[in-house]
């Protein structure tokens, strides 16, 4: 290495000696290495010849002219060549056929393929581009031990292995699915000869799979990135001559993998297999050329640590110095060494990603400091030579590749992963001639993004990552506790480091010029970089990504670099002239920092980029606004603001204002080392124990507007440990510069197009992770708890069968708690650094204002993507649910975030939003908002919000969004309702809001009286199915506790079904994971006498493409048939919870309604009270009507919850309160004579059922859900209802008796029988009472009898005609 001192194994001749210090003692610390000879000043030149060479002493006589390239190439060829024979291994039990690429080279057998394979990159990184494409390569072993690599450019359906020519390929078989087939397939971690079995451990993309054959044991092994993941397959048939086994692999569409036969070296080669391509009889040669190089700049590294002893010992001419032999001696190594690449071609691929990289890694060094002056000057060298290009491109693939498969080891951190390749690379890239040689490449696209690639971690490489896991109450050991804060806080340095150098890469990129005619300005290549990257990935899902497509890892570090650049500045102060990132002191101010006065091209809207053409807008699509609103003559325009102009100037904070926003102002830092429960600080340490980030104090700068947001931010993104003057930044060499034009601003790189670029890659780069963080992040917490419930289960149980089976349940618990706890730990590392969280705080806050402005122009407005808004939304609630927090909530809004209040307000029901989908992720947004105190009080302080957003949420209740309405409406009027004092709810309320929706409904009575129609209909709605579901649930309870085993094919199989997609969809989860080992996930699937395959589940799924999102089924582990059964049953109970629970929400805001404005029910026609009280009575006939009462109470009992806070109190609350607040109501005069409420419900068909229903409200125990004895004023006057309406009713009866009864009076109303029909239809002439014609037509303007259309209504009242 060229930081270690210089080598002298091999030196017995005396070529090195070690020399003493000055005073004569010795030193071994201080090696120093002269030249020797026997007589003195004599022959120095020729001993460092040796040494370079690894010569023996003397071997080289005395040289009778000057060392040139002559010379050394005659040393070589004298004293090297002889020593250089080619170690050719047995290749005896191979053949390889001629595929027209070489003698020797193996490819794919054109014949064998089945399906579509695409050559992505030459010459084998293939793609499927059919449903299932198999192929065999032109190369077969019948005897020894012989291995290929594949590296997994993708980590989905793929059959890796070996077959032999037998084999039949067809759309639905490929490898391992017939004799003499054998495959592996990480996807479903599973081993295929004919028959599936579970094997091996779940890939990602970038590992490396080695294939194996031993023909000598006829066994086939597989292993990943280098680690054995055992003997998959063993007594393999044994082949001859003539007939062996191909490797073969198979392909689901959309795949990508690139094989390795052995025209490179492998990247984990096994001991004693060997690879089927054999290497170039050169490689061993050029290996000994680039050692005498190595061996040449030891002396110089040797040179520059003893410079002062070097010079004294050449004043003696006992030491040649290194400047007179460098140039000639490294001329003449790099002109054999072309010489070689020349006359061998097809070894130059080998060479070039083997033994030259290695040389190069080993001069430069893993690790800083790196040696940069040694390699500048080998550099200087191999670029006289013009084949030197041609290793330069094998070398930046190598590179590039080596990125991609490059995993964290913690015991390399920080300098683990891809950093060494990533600081070799943007050190030879420093370079024009290869900055230039790399982007002409044609795969120049590709190259870039496997630089920026990172491998994800699967369970098993998280467990050799984070081996010690600890959590705040765990029983693991205390060492653990600090154990797991040194790997993640190791971890996270070495993450900091990859970013870093990826930001030094696309800097390097940002500031190259391409030698293009006209002139490029700086920052062309990285635009066209990014917008082709996004055109690859245009239409991406956030779950299921198009086919061909790679991880997210490269738009999720593009996403990382981009960020910091606009958040941190780009750190290289103004670049070229033509960024407008320092003020005028010369501070690098952040774009997102800036404050002042913004500005926003909507040029970026209106244009049809490739990238963008099939993007849709607010507005709806591209192609349809440009017909309807064109907007060709703005395309120039640029709007401006100023920062905050949308806020009230009393809550105004921007970057300019006295108090700061949340991501530039200084706050108690000790809060963000306490994160979320179950990973939290604790009172020994004042460090955060479970954080995988150590956060330092904050420093950040608190006057935005003057450049010092970039000193000291809380943790920042380490610089590398080398010095600014030798290994920080540097421009690329001798690269020109364009000064920026006024009139060509437009086709410079502008931070906006870095903002637009930036929310598309979190849309479908970002997004996914945060929500794949959220749900490991919850799954923690849930495992937590139950794992602490057995644990109190065990120490109460004696039982020795109890015990058993509870201490096997806990292991699993804990198992899947360490496997959350390690993910979650690495998302922080990964996603959640402070230096993130800031720059995304700051993003939403640019992006919310930017929306906010251009919502007042309706013709630019349509035009913005819908990433925008989707981006923000998800930005927002991900720093919001952060752990650790970013800033306290009290804060989070009110310091810089008070704009995104208004625009979901303003925004959650603009018809301008043309996407129903886009409304509702913003209502959602307020419903999740307004369940906490800190955030609701942002609502109640934001002007817009009071002023518009009681009338909005009254008018959106529909039958699209009613539920996040409900829920929105329930949170603003909790507290007022009966038994507001329930266990486990919040007493507090917003009197502010109550206010204003009782306001909102007085002076609106058309809007109210729609609100509340639609509010009957959907309550009626969902007590229906309530109790068609209770019924379905009851009777499939039966039915599995009478025969347990006696199930219904038909349900089984389509619970069958709903399992494999569920399988498919969702393949991560943990829960479905357990899935995975049964035999319902292998193809096809045998069920009585029945096959269920793949292809017939995705036939359903064609002809019912929302069959699977009707479904998600939690899985806890499924053995048997009736276990199976159980979680149907589980399934159609979590189902009865919530139509329950929205059931009670409802009924709040009817008693709600009927405590703020009981004048809509006791003033005017009769209407809405009848309709109240027919609900009251439909509810209680059936909730009290059960005939399983037991049943009914536990099919409401949630996992985890007792009878005391789930109960059918919950719906019988609410009603008490309608009744009593219609009873306190009418009290008031002006009620009385308008509706009598006792005459109402005694008018009702069965009062027997109002009697019981009423009686058992007052005899139920609302001492277990309430507390105190607030309730038992009220409880009295429905007492006294009860009594009034029981002495109505009776009075009743008697009067029918003393008159008789006319059942056939024509005068009555045929579809209520209670009422006259004194309404007349207009045109048909029908008949009712005028009651049931008014509510009849709030919902359909068609008469009951003919259907034909009402036009008008004609009542007559005592023989007088009112229209």
């Amino acid at each position: 290495m060229a930081e270690d001192s210089l080598r002298i194994g091999g030196l017995s001749s005396g070529l090195a000696v070690i020399l003493n210090s000055g005073d004569g003692k010795e030193n071994p610390s201080k090696p120093r290495l002269v030249s020797y000879s026997d007589e003195f000043g004599q022959q120095s030149v020729e001993r460092a010849l040796e040494y370079v060479f690894g010569l023996p002493n003397k071997s080289l006589g005395p040289l009778n002219g000057p060392v040139d390239s002559s010379l050394v190439r005659s040393i070589i060829k004298n004293y090297l060549y002889s020593d250089s024979d080619s170690l050719v291994s047995n290749r005896d039990g191979v053949c390889v056929s001629d595929n027209g690429s070489g003698p020797g080279v193996i490819g794919l057998e054109k014949f064998s393929i089945c399906g579509e394979i695409g050559i992505v990159k030459p010459p084998l990184l293939l793609e499927s581009l059919a449903v299932f494409s198999s192929a065999r390569a032109n190369a077969y072993v019948w005897k020894g031990k012989w291995m290929y690599e594949v590296i997994l450019e993708t980590s989905g359906i793929q059959q890796l292995g070996w077959a032999t020519i037998s084999c039949p390929f067809t759309d639905h078989k490929g490898v391992g699915d017939a004799d003499d087939s054998y495959a592996f397939d990480g996807r479903r971690v599973r081993k295929w000869n004919k028959e599936a079995e579970s094997y091996g451990q779940p890939w990602v993309a970038g590992d490396v799979i080695g294939c194996c054959i031993d023909l000598a044991h006829d066994e086939i092994s597989f292993y990943r990135n280098g680690v054995s993941l055992g003997v998959a397959f063993s007594g393999i048939r044994k082949m001859g001559p003539g007939f062996g086994y191909h490797p073969a692999v198979s392909l689901s569409q959309g795949e990508r993998c690139e094989l390795n036969f052995g025209a490179r070296p492998f990247k984990y080669p096994i001991d004693g297999y060997h690879p089927l391509q054999a290497p170039p009889s050169s490689s061993s040669f050029v290996k000994q050329l680039l050692d005498c190089l190595s061996r040449l700049l030891d002396m110089q590294s040797v040179e520059r640590a003893e410079h002062s002893s070097v010079e004294r010992l050449r004043r003696l001419k006992r030491f040649v110095s290194l400047e007179e032999l460098f140039y000639p001696v490294s001329h003449g190594i790099c002109e054999e060494f072309f010489s070689v690449v020349e006359a061998d071609c097809q070894g130059a691929e080998y060479i070039g990603w083997g033994p030259l990289l290695l040389f190069f890694m080993g001069l430069f060094g893993v690790r800083a400091p790196h040696d940069w002056l040694s390699l500048d000057r080998v550099l200087d060298v191999f670029l006289e030579f013009q084949g030197s290009h041609v290793m330069f491109e094998h070398i930046i693939n190598a590179l590039s590749c080596a990125c991609k498969t490059a995993s964290l080891v913690l015991t390399e951190c920080p300098y683990s992963g891809s950093y060494s390749y990533l600081a070799l690379v943007c050190h030879l890239l420093r370079r024009e001639q290869l900055m230039v040689l790399w982007w002409k490449s044609s795969d120049f696209g590709l190259l870039f993004e496997g630089f920026l690639s990172r491998k994800s971690p699967n369970r098993q490489d998280l467990q050799c990552m984070i081996p010690s896991v600890w959590w705040p109450g765990s029983c693991e050991d205390v060492s653990s506790e600090s154990s797991m804060l040194l790997a993640t806080t190791a971890l996270s340095d070495a993450v900091s480091k990859i970013e870093e150098k990826h930001r030094d890469l696309c800097l390097l990129v940002i500031q190259f010029i391409p030698p293009l005619s006209p002139p490029q300005f700086p920052g062309s290549v990285f635009r066209t970089f990014v917008q082709n990257l996004l055109l690859k990935y245009r239409g991406a899902d956030r779950n299921m990504p198009p086919p061909g497509i790679l991880s997210n890892s490269v738009l999720v570090s593009l996403y990382t670099v981009i960020l910091h650049f606009l958040s941190e500045g780009f750190g290289m102060g103004n670049i070229c002239g033509w960024l407008k990132s320092c003020d005028s002191s010369g501070h690098d101010i952040g774009f997102l920092h800036r404050g002042g006065c913004q500005s926003f091209p909507i040029g970026l809207f209106l244009k049809n980029d490739p990238h963008r053409a099939e993007l849709s807008r607010l507005g709806g699509s591209f192609s349809h606004l440009s017909k309807s609103h064109p907007m060709h003559d703005q395309e120039a325009e640029v709007i401006r603001w100023e920062e905050g102009c949308m806020d009230d100037e009393e809550t105004r904070v921007t970057h300019l204002t006295k108090q700061k926003p949340c991501c530039c102002s200084c706050y108690d830092m000790e809060f963000t080392k306490c994160s979320k429960y179950p990973i939290r600080a604790t009172t020994k340490s004042s460090r955060h124990h479970c954080s995988a980030i150590p956060e330092r104090s904050a420093q950040v700068a608190a006057e935005c507007s003057t450049g010092s947001l970039n000193e000291e931010i809380s943790d920042k993104p380490s610089s590398s440990d080398q010095s600014e003057s030798e290994f920080g930044y540097r421009p690329v060499q001798h690269m020109s510069t364009v000064p920026r034009d006024s009139d060509l601003a437009s086709t410079t790189l502008r931070e906006e197009e870095l903002l637009d670029a930036l929310l598309l890659l979190y849309h479908i780069g970002l997004a996914p992770n945060f929500k794949q963080a959220s749900y490991y992040m919850s799954h923690q917490s849930q495992s937590i708890s139950l794992l602490e419930e057995t644990d109190k289960q065990i120490r109460e149980r004696a039982c020795k069968e109890q015990l058993k089976r509870l201490k096997e349940t806990r292991n699993n618990y804990r198992e899947e708690v360490i496997d959350c706890v390690r993910h979650c730990a690495w998302y922080r590392v990964s996603l959640f650094s402070r230096w993130k969280q800031r720059g995304m705080y700051a993003t939403c806050m640019w992006v919310v204002q930017l929306l906010l402005v251009l919502s007042k122009l309706d013709s630019v407005f349509i035009y913005i993507p819908e990433f925008y808004l989707e981006a923000l939304v998800d930005c927002f609630h991900v720093l919001r649910k952060s752990d650790p927090p970013f800033v306290p909530p009290a804060i989070f809004i009110k310091q810089g975030l008070t704009s995104f209040v208004t625009f979901v307000i303003t925004h959650f029901n603009d018809p301008r939003i043309s996407s129903a989908d886009l409304r509702d992720l913003l209502l959602q947004s307020i419903s999740v908002l307004v369940q906490y105190r800190e955030y609701l009080a942002a609502f109640e302080s934001n002007e817009v919000a009071k002023r518009r957003m009681p009338k909005a949420l009254l008018s959106a209740f529909d039958n699209r969004s009613w539920i996040p309405v409900t829920n929105i409406l329930l949170r603003l009027c909790k507290g007022s309702g009966f038994g507001s004092s329930k266990h486990g709810e919040s007493s507090s309320s917003s009197i502010i809001f109550q206010g204003l929706l009782r306001e909102a409904c007085i002076s609106d009575e058309e809007l109210f009286s729609a609100f509340l129609n639609r509010l009957f209909n959907t309550l009626s709605w969902t007590m229906t199915e309530f109790s068609v579901s209770i019924r379905e649930m009851q009777e499939k309870y039966q039915g599995y506790l009478s025969n347990r085993e006696g199930i219904l094919f038909s349900e089984l199989l389509e619970w069958l079904i709903i399992m494999i997609l569920v399988v498919q969809r969702w393949p991560n989860n943990i829960k479905v994971k357990k899935v995975m080992n049964m035999t319902v996930h292998a193809y096809p699937i045998q069920v009585n006498g029945y096959n269920i395959s793949v292809c017939s589940v995705n036939a359903i799924l064609e002809d019912n493409p929302s069959f699977i999102f009707q479904f998600e089924p939690i899985f806890l582990g499924i053995s048997d048939v009736g276990d199976l059964l159980f979680q149907v049953l589980e399934f159609q109970q979590r189902k009865c919870c919530v139509i329950f629970d929205l059931s009670c929400n409802l009924a709040r805001l009817l008693e709600f309604c009927t405590h703020e404005i009981p004048q809509a029910f006791l003033s005017g026609p009769d209407t809405n009270l009848r309709r109240l009280t027919e609900l009251i009575v439909f509810i209680l006939n059936y909730i009290t009507s059960a005939s399983d009462v037991e049943f009914f109470d536990l099919s409401l009992r949630r996992h985890g919850q007792s009878l005391e806070k789930v109960n059918r109190g919950m719906i019988l609350a609410p009603l008490v309160g309608i009744i009593v607040n219609l009873l306190d109501a009418s009290t008031d005069s002006k009620f009385k004579e308008h509706n009598d409420i006792v005459g109402v419900f005694a008018n009702m068909d069965c009062p027997e059922t109002m009697h019981y229903g009423l009686q058992y409200m007052l005899e139920y125990n609302w001492a277990t859900s309430f507390r105190g004895e607030a309730y038992v004023p009220k409880l009295c006057r429905l007492e006294n209802f009860l009594a009034l309406l029981i002495s109505h009713t009776d009075s009743k009866k008697i009067e029918g008796l003393e008159c008789g009864e006319n059942d056939a009076d024509d005068g009555m109303c045929c579809i209520c029988y209670a009422s006259q029909a004194d309404a007349q239809f207009i045109p048909c002439s029908h008949r009712s009472c005028y009651v049931c014609i008014t509510r009849h037509l709030l919902n359909c303007q068609r008469c009951f009898f003919c259907n034909a259309t009402v036009l008008e209504v004609v009542r007559t009242i005592e023989n007088t005609v009112e229209r």
